[in-house]
């Protein structure tokens, strides 16, 4: 088991360029405002980040503060994609107000997404490694895709995480992680078959059939160590696990 200050839920690991798919399913969790007006929690699959430096992800948002960063405790919800260490973008369509007019997002939505390494990329992009992510809310019917190039990807991880974002104050600070309950991932909750599965050295499996590759990632606060989201054992024919909101934290 791993602490981390930001992330809390599951990692497959593996040599350098063995990463090349990974697939999720979860429900999107209402956040409490009364308990947190003031934080945010990000929900995402996604190839790299655990030992390297880029994160290429797509994921949902279930926030205490809307999307101009204003209106503390103002229940917010969106889809959104990242190849980090590029910014995210937002999946949708949103008018002048900030209000979603396509590709919106609610709690309760069951959403699937996947993130796929197509190759390298052109010469001109530095030779950067092209990446494909997919999110389709199941609920509504509606589904994305991007796809980029990333220079030094090492598609060496598969995460399915629950996550604190950075940004508040700087751009370095962990923002405070709004009470979102608890988030579900896999096919047990969803009923969407074959996700939570990622595919690592040319073996597509379950998230539960890697063996001493998994990574468990708890959530805690910097400094004092105390439990911000916890994940659960991975059940369901190794698909599926909930993560639990413990407190916001610093």
């Amino acid at each position: 088991m791993a602490e981390s200050y930001n992330w809390s839920g599951y990692a497959v690991t593996g040599a350098t360029g063995s990463v090349s798919d990974v697939k999720a399913s979860w429900i999107v969790p209402t956040a409490t405002c009364s308990a947190t007006p003031d934080g945010y929690a990000a929900f995402w699959v996604g190839i790299d980040g655990w030992t390297s430096s880029t994160v290429e992800q797509t994921g949902t948002d279930s926030d205490c503060v809307n999307l101009t960063g204003t209106q503390a405790g103002t229940p917010t919800y969106y889809a959104w994609f990242e190849f980090y260490p590029a910014g995210a973008f937002l999946v949708g369509t949103y008018n002048s107000s900030g209000v979603c007019e396509s590709d919106c997002v609610a709690p309760g939505d069951v959403m699937s997404a996947e993130v796929k390494f197509n190759g390298s990329g052109s010469r001109g992009r530095r030779g950067g490694r092209s990446f494909t992510a997919t999110i389709t809310d199941e609920t509504r019917g509606w589904t994305f895709s991007t796809t980029s190039t990333v220079s030094g990807a090492q598609e060496s991880s598969a995460e399915w995480i629950a996550e604190a974002p950075a940004g508040c104050n700087t751009a370095s600070t962990i923002c405070p992680l709004s009470d979102f309950n608890s988030v579900d991932f896999g096919s047990s909750f969803t009923g969407i078959a074959n996700t939570s599965f990622a595919t690592v050295s040319g073996t597509t499996q379950a998230l539960g059939s890697f063996g001493s590759s998994i990574q468990e990632a708890v959530m805690v606060s910097d400094p004092a160590g105390v439990v911000k989201a916890q994940p659960s054992a991975i059940e369901g024919s190794g698909t599926s696990f909930s993560v639990t909101w413990a407190s916001e934290g610093p």
